[in-house]
């Protein structure tokens, strides 16, 4: 995945709020059940390229909205993780499209910055149950695609997760060669999807530019 995040370019790092609600091991795979919180998101949706490819071009358009490409034109600071979902097809390789979503930062969730880039929308998100598989190194397209069938194994008898989507993570900026953190999460089936169908928002913010 393309690096990003702890950067003295955009200012303080916070974490996306969550609660740990049970931690298991199964067949050598450690995981943790969390509660994440909802809120404000900016998010890109990418279609018709790989995976891999489709990071590239989405994340410099979020890092440059956290950094200040905005109608205030202030730089907000980051919230680690930067997370986006894929969509499995036949096979177990992922279709072309994905949607990157990163949580606004505390301060700005009431009022959050207009994107000065049209294909950066900022969505209100409620919160979403995940189970997590946590990995190292630079990861790419075919880690997340074997972590999360790693995780959705772990949980036979556990959980039953959806299959039309699944989520991933990174935290680290591409400078850092070691202790990098990436995660596959997989939502249980149970309750109202929190992920609406690919091009289905849950609630998309009309906002006014600040002049």
């Amino acid at each position: 995945m393309l690096g990003m995040i702890k950067n003295s370019l955009f200012g303080s790092v916070e974490t996306w709020p969550w609660q740990v609600l049970s931690k298991g091991d199964k067949q050598d795979i450690s995981y943790e059940e969390r509660a994440c919180e909802g809120g404000k998101f900016a998010t890109v949706e990418m279609t018709d390229k790989p995976v891999d490819e489709a990071l590239r071009e989405a994340m410099p358009k979020v890092m440059k909205y956290v950094g200040g490409s905005n109608d205030k034109g202030i730089g907000m600071g980051m919230t680690v993780p930067i997370s986006f979902a894929v969509f499995p097809s036949d096979g177990g390789s992922l279709q072309k499209k994905l949607k990157v979503w990163f949580r606004i930062p505390n301060e700005f969730q009431s009022n959050p910055p207009v994107p000065s880039d049209d294909s950066i929308k900022i969505e209100e998100r409620e919160s979403i149950t995940v189970y997590s598989l946590q990995f190292g190194g630079y990861a790419k397209e075919a880690d997340y695609v074997a972590r999360a069938a790693q995780l959705r194994t772990a949980l036979e008898g556990i959980a039953t997760c959806r299959s039309d989507v699944y989520f991933c993570t990174g935290y680290d900026p591409p400078m850092k060669p070691y202790g990098r953190r990436n995660e596959a999460l997989q939502e249980p089936e149970c309750g109202p999807p929190s992920f609406r169908p690919f091009g289905e928002r849950l609630k998309t913010l009309r906002l006014s530019p600040s002049y």
